[in-house]
C-alpha cells in the first residue's frame, strides 16, 4: 500500500490518532465519519500494520492507571540492533522501541499490569541478549502528544 496515494488511509490516521470513539463499534463510527464502511476500515488498519505503516492500534493511557509501566534502555552493539530491537518487539508488554544516537542505543516502554511482571521481562530481555537493561521508572510525568499530521489543506 502506497500511503502517500491513498486518501482514505491518510484521513484514517489523521482524524483518529486521538479520540477514538468510544462506542461498542469504533470502526463502524469512523468508516461513517469516512464515508465508507468498518470491513474496509478494519482492512486498511491491517494492511497498515502488517506494513509497518502503524505500528499498534490501541489506546495510550496515562502512566499507572491501569498497571505498571517503565522507560528502558539498552547498549546494543550495532551488528545486533535489529536482532534486539526485534525480540524486545515480541514482548506483548512492548508497544514499540527506537534507536536513539547515543550509547545507549536502544529505548522502549515495558507496560505490565504491576511492577514483578515489568522486572520479569526486564530480566528475560537482558538474559536472552547477554546485555544489560537499565530501568528507568517514572519520576515526573509528562503529556506529550505524539499525534502526526499527515494532511494539510
Amino acid at each position: 500500500m502506497e500511503l502517500a496515494g491513498n486518501g482514505l488511509g491518510r484521513a484514517l490516521l489523521d482524524g483518529f490518532q486521538r479520540d477514538l470513539p468510544l462506542v461498542a463499534r469504533p470502526f463502524a463510527a469512523i468508516a461513517d465519519t469516512l464515508g465508507t464502511d468498518e470491513a474496509t476500515v478494519i482492512d486498511l488498519l491491517r494492511e497498515m500494520v502488517a506494513e509497518g505503516v502503524v505500528s499498534r492500534v490501541g489506546p495510550l493511557l496515562a502512566p499507572h492507571r491501569a498497571g505498571c509501566s517503565t522507560l528502558a534502555a539498552m547498549a546494543v552493539p550495532d551488528e545486533r540492533l535489529v536482532e534486539v530491537a526485534a525480540l524486545v518487539s515480541s514482548y506483548d508488554e512492548v508497544n514499540h522501541n527506537y534507536e536513539r544516537e547515543h550509547r545507549l542505543n536502544l529505548w522502549f516502554v515495558v507496560t505490565a499490569a504491576d511492577r514483578a511482571r515489568i522486572e520479569k521481562v526486564l530480566a528475560e530481555i537482558g538474559a536472552r541478549t547477554g546485555l544489560s537493561v537499565l530501568d528507568l521508572p517514572l519520576v515526573e510525568a509528562f503529556r506529550l502528544d505524539l499525534g502526526f499530521r499527515l494532511q494539510w489543506s
